[in-house]
């Protein structure tokens, strides 16, 4: 008996190794993907005070400082290097580095061989380094960067925004089988999913899938590709035999239903499916990729507005720059998420994400989180005529990086780029870019942007929406001229598609008037850019909006303020400040809290001008935002017996005729809610 319990447990333990090996086998056989951000080395290239390489951990820029404080920042190349062992495990594996951004462009070098070059900041990059790896050795990875403005790559000035210099997002060494699904499809996933007859019955799901085989002989396989719900259970999968050649990418369609599907429905509900494809050979699953599959149906519809899965969706939207206060644009995910929680805050449901591809990690969270997103490529403020075909990368790029993503609803490809006639460079360009995005997805809409507001221009109508930058008040008219711009667009343009895609006003925290003495126009060449004139802009121009049915969607420029150093206005060089929370992410502005009153559906009582404490009128109103019912008023501890007037809709109360005493004014506002008292208080300085 104890013998037979020894060759039990014996029998037992070479059962359990020989599975754990499998496992191990397996696994090994998988795909590997490591980040690769630790132990660079950086220089400059130019700068003569660089005489050592200084140690960098990715993501890095050179830019962020000089270039958020003036135009004389260091434009040119910088070099990266590190040294990678690659152990035996490597060996037999196709091997790959994947950049997600490096500004602006960049060639790479392994062991000093050339392994490939990039020509633009946004997008990402993918190359195969097999050949120029030595196994078991240590190998000299170099990058030479250039962020040098260039005729034929977009953006090709540094007028809108710059272009900041270095690996300024995340790079990951990649290692498959010699037959995988593809890395190198402009840097895609390899998988492209997309969605038909969508219901909430059913929804048709077709999986793309794109392998390479560098084996010695055609090889059979299988792919299998298994759809799974938030549990982790098996709604629809499908398994396919093939037998794949070695020569060139092949491609393989595997369709599936999935029966009464969940709906990805915004922040309702941001409902994710994932999409598992795998690579099968002997049974064993040599490759796999991860998708999320959020099952939606996007509609504009002229005059009415986003029909999401056939319901109206409120599109409130801000538009995002990816630049930080003294981090440049080498974001950790943390800031990023730290931006969408703050538009999210403030009630924002949609984000223009201005003026170019953004982070992967920012469009994964927009898919988890409900944002409904605009995105686009940098062709944008003028044209050289040399950049067509890095513009066609550029949108080759970030469709197919993207393509998966559920949150995104629109395609840009361009903004304020204008021509005299349909003829010109931008409008051909333009009609070329729109069959291309076409061609790679013909699901989506796509949008081209222009500063002006009439229709028919000579670059408008080359795309399925169009959009308009609208400054009244600022760079032209007043600020209430927004409502007949929209008028006069519905009256002659019924059927067209139309996005207020920017609006607003800069708004330095510094400057600080009285609102009752502005104007409802203001010259941007002054000085001075009172915080409280940007507020007043909003204060108007959103009822307007509001009432426009019209307008399918509207994004505020800007929702952070961000680096533009080519400019020296409102006495911040380097500054654009249409941002409704300062550059470092510290301060919200007025402006900031009177759209989450007016989209939040969390409480708000805010007393607006607080950073106008210096008052030089004695007999003044005093506004507060509540979206919790009346307020009530205390100065200096006594109550105000005066009744609020309630402004355009039901956010904005105006107390008038409020007397300041000399010297230190406190005032408090008060509303009762739910059987508890909300505050808020503010102090004002009457001199």
């Amino acid at each position: 008996m104890k013998i037979d319990t020894l060759r039990f447990k014996k029998s037992l333990l070479i059962t359990l190794f020989t599975i754990m090996a499998g496992f191990s086998s397996a696994r090994q056989q998988a795909r590997i993907t490591l980040p690769f951000n630790a132990d660079w080395l950086f220089k400059k290239t130019k700068d003569s005070a660089a005489t050592k390489w200084d140690k960098v951990t990715l993501p890095h820029t050179w830019n962020a400082v000089d270039m958020q404080n003036t135009k004389n920042f260091y434009e040119g190349e910088g070099i990266y290097k590190k040294d990678f062992v690659f152990g035996n495990e490597y060996k037999d594996k196709r091997l790959f580095l994947k950049f997600e951004g490096v500004g602006q462009t960049a060639e790479v070098y392994v062991n000093n061989k050339l392994v490939g070059k990039h020509k633009g900041s946004y997008s990402a990059f993918c190359l195969d380094i097999s050949y120029a790896v030595i196994i078991g050795k240590s190998n000299t990875i170099m990058v030479k960067a250039n962020n040098t403005a260039k005729r034929d790559i977009i953006p090709v000035n540094h007028f809108l925004f710059g272009i900041y210099g270095g690996i300024y997002r995340s790079v990951e060494l990649i290692a498959t089988n010699k037959l995988n699904i593809t890395t190198t499809d402009y840097a895609s996933p390899g998988i492209y999913i997309s969605q038909k007859n969508v219901s909430e019955k059913s929804t048709d799901i077709s999986v793309e899938v794109k392998v390479e085989n560098k084996l010695a002989t055609a090889t059979d396989v299988s792919i299998k590709t298994t759809i799974y719900d938030q549990v982790g259970k098996d709604i629809a999968h499908q398994t396919e035999n093939y037998n794949v050649n070695t020569q060139g990418r092949q491609a393989y369609i595997q369709q599936m239903t999935v029966q009464n599907p969940t709906l990805w429905d915004g922040f309702n509900n941001p409902y994710l499916y994932k999409v598992v494809t795998q690579l099968i050979k002997d049974n064993q699953v040599i490759d796999e990729v991860s998708q999320p599959l959020g099952i939606r149906k996007f509609e504009l519809v002229a005059g009415k507005g986003m029909m999401l899965n056939g319901k109206r969706y409120n599109m409130y939207g801000v538009s995002r720059h990816q630049d930080r206060w003294q981090y440049g644009n080498a974001l950790s995910n943390a800031q990023h998420k730290e931006d969408l929680d703050i538009i999210k805050e403030m009630g924002a449901t949609t984000i223009r994400l201005a003026h170019y591809q953004q982070s992967e990690y920012l469009y994964s969270q927009c898919d988890s989180m409900g944002f409904i997103i605009s995105a686009e490529i940098p062709f944008v403020n003028t044209y050289t005529g040399e950049e067509g075909e890095n513009a066609k990368q550029q949108l080759m790029e970030l469709i197919k990086q993207n393509y998966n993503h559920p949150s995104i609803y629109l395609w840009g490809l361009h903004n304020e780029v204008y021509g005299k006639t349909p003829a010109d460079f931008p409008a051909v360009l333009t009609r070329d870019l729109n069959d291309l995005a076409k061609q790679i997805d013909p699901y989506r809409s796509t949008i081209t942007v222009s500063g002006y507001g009439e229709m028919d221009r000579p670059t408008n109508l080359n795309a399925d929406v169009q959009g308009m930058n609208r400054y009244y008040g600022w760079y032209e008219g007043k600020i209430g001229g927004l409502d007949k711009w929209a008028t006069d667009l519905e009256a002659k343009y019924p059927n067209n598609k139309v996005i207020l895609s920017e609006y607003g006003a800069d708004g330095n925290i510094l400057h600080q008037q009285e609102q009752a003495g502005l104007k409802d126009t203001y010259n941007y060449t002054l000085p001075d850019y009172p915080e409280t004139y940007e507020t007043k802009t909003h204060e108007i121009q959103w009822p307007i909006i509001a009432k426009h049915p019209y307008i399918l969607a509207s994004y505020v420029w800007n929702m952070f303020d961000f680096a533009t150093p080519m400019w020296n206005r409102g006495s911040m060089p380097a500054r654009n400040m249409k941002g409704l929370v300062t550059f470092d992410r510290k301060i919200k502005k007025d402006a900031f809290y009177w759209y989450k009153a007016n989209w939040s559906k969390a409480p708000v009582l805010y007393l607006t001008e607080r950073r106008a404490k210096i008052r030089k009128h004695q007999v003044t109103e005093v506004v507060v935002y509540s979206n919790i019912g009346a307020p009530k008023l205390w100065l200096n501890g006594k109550k105000v017996n005066a009744e609020p007037k309630l402004v355009d809709g039901n956010v904005l109360y105006k107390f008038e005729n409020i007397t300041l005493k000399k010297g230190t004014n406190t005032i408090e506002s008060t509303v009762i809610k739910d059987g508890k008292t909300i505050k808020d208080n503010i102090s004002w300085d009457f001199r």
